[in-house]
């Protein structure tokens, strides 16, 4: 079968949902990817950082089937003897008292929603079915219609509603209109992604984080950091958050937890705001498994073992310096942290960002826009230096081209 065939058989037996970049993929090892015809690509996109450690890792892919192959899933119906070992070990690495494990990142961030409403009744004392979260314009934290119920983005919520009540959305990156919306004593949490992902790799001021985090704690007010995409090593620190010293107080992890190799999550806390949950108030069956264990292990061991935070920041500069020497009317702007990065395409002839992602697969590289303008890079983070400033030929040469 072609890449066509491949393509033909989705469009006509799956919904259609998205809208893939014309490139049929069937192999994937470290940086690099290969289509069914065999031809190699960079992967600048790590499926949404969600294969930050590389494709295919052996130490992860090597935990996975050892434990497939004892047991798989149990539901919390029981326990089983890895999940206490993985909540010790996720606990301790990044230094809170409990952890609720999900799977997607959409679950986790439901899971939060519902810990700051539970706590805020339960704590805060906020009268019943009253309690507020205070959330960005230009956010995403999934698909789910409590979570489209607090976008912005018309293409994420339109034709879904009726929307879910109890968010008030600000600008992010503006600390006066969250003093403002704080005033409010029924406020129960801000919920906050330290760098816009989907936004286009929207990274606020230096100091932005912390003003916020501090005007939660005078307010009694859970500061709720959403890390899927952000977090674990991407932005070159162990969490983006930990750029400014800020420990949140609900912090939400997911994608790179498993390296790519399934679907992991996490949200984690302290006691006081976790044990607000009591047995049967919330669950997944899948959540907690002992496969997911092993693997989420296996897959911050790698971040640590193999300094990819210390990896993500020294390239980071490098990538960034490299594509602000392209001399393009193309190129309005270069911004990111870390591997997190994002080029700002002014359309020129006709030709837009989605052209230029076209051009950069023919030339060998996988990237995706967002927002129609805005083309993100975000390779894994085991990428080395002579390949990241290969890749950043391949931009150059593939921007140049359209001159």
């Amino acid at each position: 079968m072609t890449s066509k065939d491949y393509m033909d058989k989705e469009a006509r037996y799956g919904a259609h949902n998205y809208h893939p970049l014309p490139v049929v993929l069937e192999k994937g090892e470290g940086v690099y990817v290969w289509d069914v015809e065999g031809k190699k690509y960079f992967d600048f996109l790590s499926a949404y950082s969600a294969v930050n450690q590389g494709h295919c890792h052996p130490k992860i892919i090597g935990a996975m089937t050892e434990q497939a192959q004892k047991l798989t899933l149990t539901s919390r119906a029981f326990y089983n003897n890895v999940l206490g070992e993985f909540e010790e070990y996720v606990t301790k690495y990044f230094g809170y008292d409990k952890v609720l494990p999900m799977n997607t990142g959409a679950e986790a961030d439901e899971t939060a929603l519902k810990l700051a409403r539970k706590w805020a009744y339960e704590v805060k004392k906020v009268p019943e079915n009253e309690a507020k979260i205070i959330v960005c314009e230009n956010n995403f934290h999934g698909r789910t219609i409590t979570i489209i119920s607090m976008s912005t983005d018309p293409d994420a919520y339109k034709g879904f509603g009726p929307y879910t009540p109890g968010f008030v959305t600000i600008p992010y990156n503006n600390i006066d209109a969250l003093k403002k919306e704080l005033e409010d004593p029924n406020v129960a949490a801000f919920l906050v992604e330290p760098i816009q992902g989907e936004a286009g790799v929207y990274v606020p001021d230096n100091g932005y984080l912390k003003k916020a985090y501090d005007l939660c704690k005078e307010k009694n007010v859970l500061f709720i950091a959403d890390e899927v995409q952000t977090g674990i090593a991407r932005t070159g620190k162990l969490l983006a958050v930990d750029h400014e010293n800020v420990r949140p107080d609900i912090l939400i992890l997911g994608k790179a937890l498993s390296g790519g190799a399934m679907p992991v999550s996490a949200v984690l806390a302290d006691d006081d705001i976790m044990l607000v949950i009591k047995p049967g108030e919330h669950g997944s069956t899948f959540g907690g498994n002992p496969l997911a264990g092993k693997v989420a292990i296996a897959a911050l061991e790698v971040i640590k073992e193999e300094k990819l935070a210390e990896n993500a920041e020294k390239l980071g500069k490098i990538f960034r310096e490299e594509l602000r020497k392209i001399d393009s009317e193309m190129v309005e702007l270069v911004r990111g942290k870390g591997l997190l990065n994002a080029m700002i395409i002014k359309p020129k002839n006709g030709k837009e960002a989605w052209d230029v992602c076209l051009k950069l697969r023919d030339n060998g590289l996988l990237a995706k826009p967002t927002h129609g303008h805005i083309i993100r890079f975000a390779p894994p983070l085991v990428i080395n230096e002579e390949q990241i400033r290969e890749a950043a030929k391949i931009i150059k040469e593939t921007i140049m081209s359209f001159e």
